[in-house]
């Protein structure tokens, strides 16, 4: 017998939300003593589906995995033990049992006394204990699970009487943003990467997956990234950020994610208060005791063994071969002065904006001297070798490091090497070719067929993205880490073409890179209000955006060879050509429409 569960309309599913919030819990997080962080809220869901299979057990479906645990509502006569199985995976009809990798599995007996009863797996000693970040106790064990298997259930079993409790950041909300494109595929990936990032909320923490749930630098700044794209708040990531401070991890290149992500809350917010009381601190994350005359990183045979990391996991690093002066390190060590140096304008601490650019001017002349092969003008993984890996190539691209003339063939170069990292360094990969003129090529790695590639993902069935592109490349692999899902940011921020250009989005770069896309529209939340944009080409191109009022933005819109200037709102506009855009002499501000003739 089969019940399916009517779906919530998206105004009862809000309302719920907001009833439940009067659960929210004072999260303490952390080893060593309680840490304020972003509020967390249970949201009750009921399954979409309940059928009864063939051995008398009962499967729930609840459409997605979410982190939480299950409540049962009993009839008040029911009795006797029943066995509830929780599970990530699906084999033959039934939840699997033996999933593979770190793929959740368990399985809980509970006898019912005709009262309604939280059922969840044990702890799990590995994500649950220093140094682990904690959940709320009140909230109980948490695991990762869309579909349930109960067996020994007495009568039938309605959707009401079996709730899925799940654990979501209670600020999140899911009208914030959206995408839509001409490519169905490429819309399914948002909607993955999307979700991704809210159902990994549910520690208040942004940590790595359930694994180990661990807070990490790197996946710290690309959830970030993609949080903002979503979600307009900042208190998770920054919660995040003191969390790192305390606890920091081992790779060499996650130190200086520190200041990536105090950069990118600077843009976001605008708050001079709170970076001022960090920035000292940040001071610490440059690796300065590493850094030899010629001003880049020195890495010992130790840290090159044990901290230097390029890729993760080690079979996704394109054969790099690692010498005491590591491309990637010094890539990060580069782009970090730099931001260091923006940073220290921002508070007038002259001497040390000085000291940073100069720091940063001789290092990249290091860099640029010692690591790039100009006869085949690319990067080499490090000096003492002629080796040039993806990594070694595309971290400068998508820092801005390559030289303006050579930018073009290393970019080329990139898109003809293919896919050969892993989803963390994807972020980097594909920041670098819409910058440099492949937005096609960067959609197609998005949509690949093929193992490496988001599509790969949502055919899959999977709800939330993978640690990696696949098992088979990390066995042990979670399939609920959001370092995964950079499409979540990367297609507002190129695709729609909306990104923060003065810090606490006083204004914002509009810059659509089309790709071969027909069309495509959305929202961007920002504090300042929601961004929308829409814009067609075919063939020529018209961009629709309403800006939030008292913000401004500068635009940018592709110019095709033949096309002789842009139009706003029926009237020619002051425009001049920047290699293959438009870009408008003033800036716009509330409701435009602007055509490219």
């Amino acid at each position: 017998m089969t019940y399916r569960a009517k779906h919530h309309s998206e105004r009862r599913r809000a309302a719920v939300s907001k009833l439940l919030t009067t659960l929210l819990l004072a999260v303490h997080l952390g080893f060593g003593g309680p840490a304020k962080a972003a509020p967390v809220a249970f949201t009750r869901q009921r399954p979409v589906s309940v059928v009864k299979l063939p051995n008398g057990s009962y499967l729930l479906d609840f459409g997605r995995v979410a982190f939480g645990n299950l409540l049962l509502k009993p009839a008040p006569t029911a009795s006797g033990e029943i066995t509830v199985r929780f599970g990530e995976a699906m084999r033959d009809g039934y939840v699997d049992r033996t999933p593979p990798g770190a793929v959740r599995y368990s399985e809980v007996k509970v006898v019912l006394t005709g009262q309604s009863v939280t059922v969840a797996p044990r702890a799990d000693p590995r994500n649950t204990k220093p140094p682990a970040v904690t959940t709320p106790a009140q909230m109980g064990v948490l695991t990762p699970f869309r579909w349930v298997e109960i067996s020994g259930w007495s009568g039938e079993l309605s959707p009401d009487a079996a709730q899925r409790q799940a654990s979501f950041d209670s600020t999140w909300d899911d009208k914030a943003a959206s995408f839509h494109s001409s490519d169905p595929m490429l819309d399914r990936i948002w909607n993955l990467c999307h979700y991704s990032i809210k159902a990994t909320t549910f520690a208040g923490i942004f940590v790595d997956g359930d694994r180990e749930r661990l807070a990490y630098e790197a996946d710290a700044y690309q959830n970030q990234l993609s949080y903002y794209a979503s979600n307009p708040g900042s208190q998770m990531e920054r919660d995040t950020f003191e969390r790192l401070m305390k606890y920091p991890t081992w790779p060499t290149e996650w130190s200086f994610h520190m200041v990536f992500i105090a950069y990118a809350d600077w843009m976001q917010t605008g708050d001079r208060q709170w970076l001022a009381r960090h920035y000292d601190w940040l001071k610490t994350k440059l690796l300065t005791d590493r850094v030899g005359p010629n001003g880049l990183v020195q890495s010992t045979p130790a840290q090159i063994a044990h901290g230097d990391i390029v890729d993760w996991p080690v079979g996704e690093r394109d054969g790099y071969i690692f010498t005491p002066v590591n491309t990637v390190v010094n890539a990060f060590h580069l782009q970090a002065l730099e931001k260091m140096h923006q940073l220290a304008l921002v508070l007038r601490r002259e001497d040390d904006a000085k000291d940073y650019a100069e720091r940063q001017r001789r290092a990249l002349a290091s860099f640029q001297r010692m690591l790039f092969n100009e006869q085949t003008g690319l990067y080499v993984d490090g000096v003492g070798t002629n080796h040039s890996s993806l990594q070694a190539n595309l971290f400068p691209l998508a820092f801005g490091l390559v030289p303006e003339d050579k930018r073009t063939h290393v970019a080329k170069w990139l898109v003809q090497r293919g896919a050969r990292g892993s989803v963390y360094v994807a972020q980097f990969l594909l920041e670098g070719l819409f910058d440099n003129g492949q937005s096609k090529a960067a959609l197609d790695e998005m949509t690949a067929p093929g193992d490496r590639s988001w599509r790969h993902m949502v055919e899959s069935g999977t709800t939330i993205t993978w640690e990696a592109w696949d098992q088979r490349y990390k066995p042990n692999q979670d399939w609920n880490h959001a370092w995964g899902a950079a499409p979540a940011n990367l297609l507002p921020r190129f695709v729609l073409g909306v990104q923060v250009s003065k810090a606490g989005w006083e204004e914002a770069e509009i810059a659509p890179h089309p790709g071969d896309l027909k069309f495509a529209n959305g929202m961007v939340p920002t504090p300042c209000g929601t961004i929308q944009i829409a814009w067609k080409y075919a063939p020529g191109f018209t961009l629709s955006a309403k800006l939030p009022s008292g913000m401004k933005a500068k635009v940018r819109l592709p110019a095709s060879a033949d096309s002789q200037g842009v139009w706003k709102d029926g009237k020619s506009v002051p425009a001049h050509r920047q290699e293959g855009w438009w870009a408008l002499d003033d800036d716009v501000t509330g409701n435009v429409l602007l055509e490219v003739r």
